[in-house]
């Protein structure tokens, strides 16, 4: 056990950490093309990509209802691969 916990743990943080860091956008662009297309969470529950879907009907009157939920998932998702890259 010594040597699992004083020589390999250290030594796997940093590869986990970037790995769960790049993950987690693949999970949520996973969610939201998901929910868009109608096979994600119920729509009690809110998702970008539900909120993406129900844009559509309101795309000509008012582009935003689309923009807005699209730049959420864009930053949210770089902010992750960014910070994945940074470590």
């Amino acid at each position: 056990f010594y040597i699992l916990f004083k020589e390999l743990l250290p030594n796997l943080v940093a590869p986990i950490i970037v790995y769960t860091t790049m993950m987690i956008p693949t999970n949520i662009l996973t969610e939201a093309a998901l929910s868009f297309l109608g096979v994600g969470v119920k729509p009690p529950t809110s998702s970008w990509g539900q909120m993406l879907s129900s844009a559509i009907d309101y795309y000509k009157s008012d582009p935003m209802y689309m923009v807005v939920p699209g730049v959420a998932i864009f930053i949210t998702v770089l902010a992750f691969n960014l910070f994945g890259d940074g470590v």
